[in-house]
């Protein structure tokens, strides 16, 4: 598992990441991005705020084969491109690639409206199950997900805390948990060390990009 982050995973700051498998380059949230050269096959984006659904971005990384996968709302942005249409219930694969959408909301702030219908992602790499919370809070959904790998936001602010993404790392079970979005729009280094020394302390194995 921690193989597959170092060698195929790359972020890319906020909630961006690259996933490199059998040949794709497979885009989630990339956002103010400094090289292109990498085209992408497919481009997950979890909602339609400027941070993650980024039309700039997007793009540049567009080919005339890539297929991007976004919440219906959203999905008006993205006019001639090949779009899948999602929503949290929605369950699918995409060249070859199974994914399947989770439900991703705010339950004590108003940025991330539950009735937006927008979505983080499991998405199936060969058998190792990647789990991109997308811009949420810890919800009740949460406790349900089969994952190996659960990607979660700990900035604070418009997402969970540090301490609320460890809540939902335990929920979670996990085999590896990793902090993200912080260091670009809000939240900062120590967001990240807070939450691994709390899931340290729980037994909870995680992984820190640089």
């Amino acid at each position: 598992m921690r193989g597959f982050l170092e060698n195929s995973v790359k972020w890319l700051g906020h909630d961006g990441f690259l996933i490199e498998f059998k040949g794709l380059n497979v885009y989630i949230d990339p956002f103010k991005l400094t090289d292109y050269t990498k085209k992408a096959d497919i481009i997950f984006v979890t909602h339609s705020h400027y941070d993650h659904l980024s039309k700039e971005d997007i793009e540049n990384l567009a080919k005339e084969e890539t297929v991007i996968v976004c919440p219906e709302n959203g999905a008006e942005q993205l006019k001639g491109y090949n779009v899948i249409k999602v929503n949290p219930q929605f369950k699918g694969e995409v060249k070859g690639i199974p994914f399947e959408c989770i439900p991703a909301y705010n339950v004590n702030k108003h940025f991330h409206p539950k009735e937006n219908n927008w979505v983080g992602y499991v998405i199936d790499f060969g058998g190792i199950k990647l789990y991109h919370a997308g811009d949420t809070d810890f919800i009740p959904e949460m406790s349900e997900i089969n994952t190996d790998i659960a990607l979660l936001p700990v900035s604070g602010t418009y997402v969970m805390t540090d301490k609320e993404a460890f809540e939902a790392a335990k929920a979670i079970k996990p085999k590896i948990a990793v902090p993200m979005h912080y260091g670009a729009i809000v939240g900062d280094k120590s967001n990240a060390e807070k939450f691994v020394s709390l899931c340290e302390k729980e037994g909870i194995e995680t992984f820190v990009f640089n």
